[in-house]
C-alpha cells in the first residue's frame, strides 16, 4: 500500500520517467481546461464576450510568438499560411469566440458538456459526407450521447422558453461543430513547423479578428472600463488555459498513447460542472448528474470505435 501511495506523490515527480511526467502533465490539462469554463463565465459577466476573447488570445498567442521567436523558430511561408488561417478560424475565433459568448446565457457546466459532444458531430458529418465507417460501438455510442443530451435538456424544458438560454445553446452547439470541422481539417494538414509556435500563430490572428469584430459590431468597452474580475479571467485564460494547459496537453500527448492523452476530454465537463455549482451556484442534480454521465459514457465509445483516429474534444 505504501508504494502505491508513494507512485502518486507530487514530491517525487521529477525523480520519475517520463511516462510519470506525462500522466502529471494530464491530470493538469483535465484541471485547468476544467476550470476554464468558469474563468470565462467569471469574465463575460461584466464584459463583451468576444472582446475578451479576443484580448485572452493576444496575449496567450504573443507569449508563444515571443517565445519561439526567440529560439529562432521561423514564420510560415507560402501555402504553409493556408492551414494557419482556416485553423485559426475554425478552431480559436468561431469556436473559443462562440463558446466564450456561450457561456453569458448558460452555466458553465452545461457549456462543457455540450463541447465534449464533437465527437458525436464527427459521426454526424462523416454520415453526411458518405465517408462513415460504423461499427456495433461507435452506433451505440452515439445513441448514448444522444441520449445523454436528452435526458440533461428534459430538466431544462422550461429554460427553453428564455430567448437567451436558446441563444447561448445555438452558439454553443456552433461552437463545438466548428471544433469538429476543424479537426477533420487538422487530419488532413499536416503543418511543416513547431506546433506550439503554430497555435501561437493562431491565437494572436484570431485575437486580432476578434477585437476587430468587437470594435465593429460597438460590442466593446473602454480597456480603462475592465473590471479586475475581467482582467484577472483574461489573465488566467491565457497563462494556464492557453499556454501553460496547451503546453502540458502537447507533451502528455507526445509522451501516453492518444486515447489515454484524451481522457481530458470526459473528465473537463466533470471538473466544470462541480466548480460551477459550487463557485457560482449552477444547477446540478439528478438529471445533470445521470445525463453527463450517459452522454460522456457515449462519447467514449464513440472515441474508441474511432482509435487510431485523433478526436478530441473543444478546450476553452
Amino acid at each position: 500500500m505504501l508504494k502505491k501511495l508513494a507512485r502518486v506523490n507530487p514530491l517525487t515527480i521529477r525523480k520519475r520517467g517520463t511516462r510519470a511526467k506525462a500522466l502529471a502533465a494530464l491530470a493538469l490539462v483535465c484541471f485547468l481546461w476544467g476550470t476554464t469554463w468558469l474563468a470565462s463565465k467569471a469574465g463575460v459577466k461584466h464584459m463583451p464576450a468576444f472582446q475578451m476573447a479576443g484580448i485572452r488570445q493576444l496575449i496567450g498567442g504573443s507569449v508563444y510568438l515571443a517565445y519561439f521567436s526567440f529560439k529562432g523558430r521561423a514564420f510560415p511561408k507560402g501555402r504553409e499560411w493556408g492551414p494557419v488561417l482556416v485553423l485559426s478560424f475554425l478552431n480559436i475565433f468561431l469556436s473559443n469566440g462562440l463558446s466564450t459568448w456561450g457561456v453569458q446565457y448558460i452555466s458553465s457546466g452545461l457549456g462543457a458538456i455540450i463541447a465534449a459532444m464533437v465527437p458525436l458531430w464527427l459521426v454526424v458529418i462523416a454520415l453526411f459526407g458518405g465517408t462513415s465507417n460504423f461499427n456495433a460501438r461507435s452506433v451505440i455510442g452515439f445513441i448514448l450521447g444522444f441520449a445523454g443530451i436528452c435526458i440533461i435538456f428534459y430538466d431544462h424544458l422550461q429554460d427553453f422558453l428564455n430567448t437567451d438560454f436558446r441563444f447561448g445553446i445555438i452558439l454553443s452547439i456552433g461552437a463545438s461543430l466548428s471544433w469538429a470541422f476543424g479537426t477533420l481539417y487538422t487530419k488532413k494538414q499536416a503543418l511543416a513547423f513547431n506546433p506550439y509556435f503554430s497555435i501561437g500563430l493562431q491565437m494572436v490572428i484570431s485575437g486580432i479578428a476578434m477585437t476587430g469584430v468587437a470594435l465593429l459590431t460597438g460590442k466593446h468597452i473602454p480597456i480603462s472600463q475592465i473590471p479586475i474580475i475581467s482582467w484577472l479571467s483574461i489573465a488566467y485564460l491565457a497563462i494556464f488555459g492557453s499556454v501553460f494547459a496547451f503546453m502540458a496537453y502537447l507533451y502528455a500527448l507526445q509522451n501516453l498513447p492518444t486515447e489515454q492523452a484524451s481522457i481530458y476530454a470526459y473528465i473537463n465537463p466533470i471538473v466544470a460542472i462541480l466548480l460551477g455549482s459550487l463557485i457560482f451556484d449552477e444547477k446540478l442534480n439528478s438529471f445533470i448528474i445521470i445525463g453527463g454521465i450517459v452522454a460522456i459514457a457515449g462519447v467514449y465509445l464513440v472515441n474508441e470505435s474511432f482509435k487510431g483516429t485523433t478526436i478530441q474534444s473543444e478546450s476553452q
